[in-house]
């Protein structure tokens, strides 16, 4: 990622031939700082800018590299048992999110569900091994979870003995 920078000398008597050439160039950068000065020479005062900045296409690949992961079907990650839990998992965070007000990959992303599925948790200390639990997560959600988990498998357990 490579920071450049752009300086605009902008004359107080005419700012509005710069102005669209300026604003121009900034929607089509990412702005990372900009620094102005006014210079003070009578009728020849300008504005100094100083646009620090990272090319759009640039900038979207570099964040685009670091945050955007493989999308995982998890029906064909986790064996079908484990795939139905992991749906029961999502449906209740959507309800808490909802009641929350907030995105459901706050209360837990798939990928932890998924996790929590896979270690087949028992305790709040297993949860909190999952990467990206923190003690937060825990003091909300952990004993949902937990019951989640025990009436699955009281269920599951309930199925087979017949």
């Amino acid at each position: 990622m490579s920071v450049q920078y752009k300086f605009f000398r902008i004359p107080v008597h005419s700012m509005e031939l710069f102005e669209e050439e300026m604003n121009r160039f900034l929607r089509s950068v990412r702005v990372v700082q900009v620094s102005r000065e006014f210079v003070d020479l009578g009728e020849n005062s300008f504005w100094a800018v100083a646009v620090e900045y990272m090319i759009m296409n640039e900038a979207a690949a570099t964040a685009g590299s670091t945050r955007k992961k493989k999308r995982i079907d998890y029906r064909e990650v986790l064996s079908p048992q484990d795939f139905a839990v992991y749906v029961k998992l999502r449906e209740w965070r959507k309800k808490v999110a909802d009641e929350e007000g907030v995105p459901v990959y706050t209360i837990f992303t798939n990928e932890q569900l998924a996790k929590i599925v896979e270690s087949r948790v028992e305790s709040k200390k297993d949860i909190s091994k999952i990467e990206g639990v923190g003690e937060s997560r825990l003091t909300k959600y952990s004993a949902a979870v937990l019951g989640l988990l025990a009436e699955n498998k009281a269920e599951s357990d309930a199925g087979t003995d017949k």
